[in-house]
């Protein structure tokens, strides 16, 4: 049954590694300060939550099966640390943690320990050896991500292709997931498609023409539906940032060369309670699809955001925040009292 409720809107570490390393609190920087592996182009963005973000962005190391060496990866570590279960960020196709520049704080303001993570081939990890970044591998890495950092159950936040992501994770490694939440869910795509069969030489001619500000301009007009002009130019520049990185051509093109994500048939096989966001004006991803998930997804809830296009935590954080607050402390509630009503 579909169903929607009306929220209101708000605009160097090296090796080895010890996977029981506990969690320090991120040191103050001053202003500016930003750490010395992201793109010189940061300097030039405006808006300042991303820029208080990009000054907590660390490496971290992760040991994956497929590398010799840990591969450095990049992330946003919690302020806040607590004893209950942590709400772990992932990001969209071709993204970073700083697409949670809003919502994280609010996360954290309300006590709950926040984690938001790069997935393998995007964001500011350091990949100069180039390990593969097909789905299998994004996975394990973000698999021994967990093992070493965050080793309790999570509840796992996807949008857009990240809900993909987080999908496929869930159906592996249910030991590590109590709880999913996506976000403009992009999870019925059959992978790249065709862009798997193409010649290398016209893939990279391909993802030189994706990280093109032309082309990230007319995806941002397509996904939010209310920003002014001066914002759809910052943000795509947001955006675009980890495209500055030596390495982003060959991780792009051997994730769309490999085929990509192709989800649809796991969804079924969820079992963690989950959460559905959805934006009323999404023009990325049909409503439509929305609730087929609903419908698909064993135990799901549907929430919709009026007046708000694919990525509601961005264009809508503080309504965002509270669906995602409300699923979390619904899970606490019950621990309190098993008899309360679901939200």
């Amino acid at each position: 049954m579909f169903f929607s409720v009306s929220i209101g809107s708000s605009a160097a570490l090296r090796f080895p590694l010890r996977c029981n390393a506990k969690i320090s609190s991120p040191r103050v920087v001053a202003a500016d300060a930003f750490p010395s592996f992201l793109p010189k182009e940061l300097h030039t963005i405006e808006d300042p939550f991303a820029r208080k973000l990009a000054m907590r962005i660390q490496r971290l190391p992760v040991p994956v099966r497929f590398s010799e060496n840990p591969i450095m990866s990049s992330c946003v570590k919690p302020v806040v640390q607590s004893k209950e279960t942590p709400v772990v960020l992932l990001h969209g196709f071709d993204s970073s943690c700083l697409e949670w520049r809003y919502v994280l704080p609010l996360l954290e303001e309300s006590g709950i320990e926040t984690w938001a993570i790069d997935i393998l081939g995007w964001g500011f990890s350091d990949l100069e050896k180039l390990p593969p970044c097909d789905v299998e591998s994004k996975r394990d890495h973000f698999y021994q991500f967990w093992k070493c950092y965050i080793r309790r159950p999570m509840t796992l936040v996807g949008p857009s292709l990240g809900s993909a992501v987080a999908i496929d994770f869930a159906v592996n490694y249910p030991e590590a997931v109590e709880k999913l939440v996506l976000i403009g869910a992009s999870v019925y795509a059959e992978g790249t498609g065709k862009l798997a069969t193409l010649p290398r030489a016209v893939a990279y001619a391909g993802v030189n023409l994706l990280k093109s500000f032309p082309l990230r301009l007319y995806a941002t007009y397509l996904t939010f539906t209310n920003i002014s002009f001066g914002t759809s130019l910052d943000w795509t520049n947001v955006g675009r940032l980890h495209c500055s990185l030596p390495w982003w051509n060959d991780a792009t093109v051997d994730f769309m060369t490999s085929g990509g994500y192709n989800v649809a048939p796991l969804i079924g096989k969820v079992k963690q309670k989950t959460l559905i966001i959805w934006g009323e004006n999404d023009r990325i991803i049909s409503n439509k699809f929305a609730v087929q998930l609903h419908c698909e997804l064993p135990d799901a809830s549907i929430r919709q955001i009026p007046h708000c296009g694919h990525l509601p935590h961005l264009e809508r954080p503080d309504s965002t925040i509270k669906l995602i607050v409300e699923f979390v402390q619904q899970r606490e509630a019950k621990k309190l009292n098993p008899y309360v009503a679901p939200v």
